[in-house]
């Protein structure tokens, strides 16, 4: 099942600057997804992050697999809109090569454990087939509360 940019938006809060997720290109509730990140020039943070040797932040990346993951989470435990996926935990983080302006990111996510609210999942970046960033991430699905 694929996702645009308009349904990525009604599950996770973020907007520009700070969505990084273009797409899903397909995901399986409970098991695995995988998104797709344009690095484009344009990101606000290649201005500094560094001048002459332009490089996508790390911490960016993992916010990238983090979002992509959320998505998972969400799906998986049939949240509603509304409801808010946080970031509990990030484990085993490792970062093989940097990712430049003109990379497309492919982010590959999967379920390690599911106990809702409470998601424990790895993602992996690629560029093309090449491996270049994975880590560990502990979600949590904050279902809205009900008016009174």
């Amino acid at each position: 099942m694929k996702m645009d940019i308009t349904e990525i938006t009604k599950i996770l809060p973020h907007r520009y600057p700070f969505l990084l997720v273009d797409r899903i290109l397909d995901f399986t509730p409970g098991e695995k997804i995988t998104g797709l990140k344009n690095v484009t020039m344009n990101e606000p943070f290649f201005q500094g992050h560094f001048p002459g040797f332009p490089i996508m932040p790390g911490v960016l990346i993992i916010e990238t697999m983090a979002q992509v993951s959320a998505v998972l989470a969400f799906k998986s435990q049939k949240g509603e809109e509304g409801d808010l996926i946080f970031l509990a935990g990030v484990d085993r983080a490792k970062f093989r090569k940097p990712v430049f302006p003109g990379d497309q990111l492919r982010i590959e996510a999967e379920v390690l454990k599911g106990r809702p609210p409470f998601w424990k999942l790895k993602g992996r970046c690629f560029v093309e087939e090449e491996l270049r960033v994975e880590a560990e991430f502990t979600a949590v699905v904050n279902k809205k509360e009900k008016p009174a």
